[in-house]
């Protein structure tokens, strides 16, 4: 036992009592995304959601806003040019994780540091999960630049899950976005263009058709899986975030893939549930505080 597992603390009659650290047996995620002071997105969202399904959540932070862009101004700070000194602590230190998460990446640089701490922190048992987070809606988001998403392809080359929307999905894959008219036939030909990027499996997160949102699950060496739920309309800022943090918390726990997107889904809808019953405004985000309990019990 490393001597860090252990601490001695002194009994009533001065007895040496050993204590084990419970802290030793926590599963650990890196989570490498910006982070927000306002407006629950990113880090701000992911934390709590990671932490309440028992696994310890340690922050690599890419930028730090004062609130989400989605509002009409922000302070943001990158952190780029701080990375690198910051990891370098954890690999000195020796640090391991049983999971890495990537999430908003705001340049080809960054994703070039983060693919540098995939090639040393990723293990054979190391869980990668990497949301290409790059835009919504058939819109990129104004820093994804054509640098940044041959970067993200790079970066997806080692990834265990991808968990990307259907625009992200369809820049990857240079497939041409379209809002509607995706058959379970298409949406399977995207996911096997997606699987072609090296990824061990992807998950096809929020795709709407009619009053159902739809998730595709295409393991490699599977065919796809569809997994529906009723459409709620709602605020979703942070929602990929959540949904993304408990797929990955559940699977370094050793819940299957599908099952992990299934609670995934739950958890996301009974957020905009509350939200809407609670009438948070849509910039704030998904009121997680409220359905933590509820995740805890999955």
């Amino acid at each position: 036992m490393d001597k860090y597992d252990e601490m001695s603390v002194q009994g009533e009659k001065g007895a040496q009592i050993k204590m084990t650290d419970p802290a030793a047996g926590v599963k650990k995620i890196a989570a490498i995304n910006d982070i927000a002071g306002y407006g629950r997105c990113a880090l701000t969202a992911a934390i709590p959601v990671i932490s309440a399904l028992k696994v310890q959540c340690c922050p690599v932070v890419t930028a730090v806003l004062s609130n989400h862009a989605g509002y009409p101004s922000c302070f943001f700070d990158d952190y780029t040019d701080r990375m690198e000194a910051y990891i370098e602590q954890w690999k000195q230190l020796g640090f391991s994780f049983d999971g890495i998460m990537t999430g908003f990446l705001g340049s080809a640089r960054q994703a070039e540091i983060v693919t540098d701490f995939i090639r040393y922190f990723k293990k054979d048992q190391t869980m990668l999960l990497v949301d290409p987070t790059m835009g919504d809606h058939g819109v990129l988001y104004r820093v994804c630049d054509e640098s940044l998403c041959d970067s993200m392809k790079e970066l997806i080359q080692h990834a265990d899950i991808i968990t990307p929307n259907l625009t992200e999905a369809c820049v990857l894959t240079d497939t041409p976005y379209q809002e509607k008219g995706w058959s379970k036939r298409k949406l399977a030909d995207l996911t096997w263009k997606l699987l072609l990027l090296g990824a061990g499996a992807v998950v096809l997160t929020g795709v709407v058709k009619g009053n159902l949102v739809l998730n595709v699950i295409h393991e490699k060496g599977k065919d796809p899986v569809f997994q529906t739920a009723h459409y709620e309309k709602g605020a979703c800022h942070g929602t990929g975030d959540i949904f993304s943090a408990v797929i990955g918390a559940s699977v370094v726990k050793g819940v299957p893939l599908e099952e992990a997107v299934r609670r995934a889904a739950a958890f996301t809808r009974k957020c905009v549930e509350r939200s809407v019953a609670m009438g948070v405004p849509e910039p704030e985000g998904l009121c997680i505080e409220e359905c933590l309990p509820y995740l805890m019990k999955m």
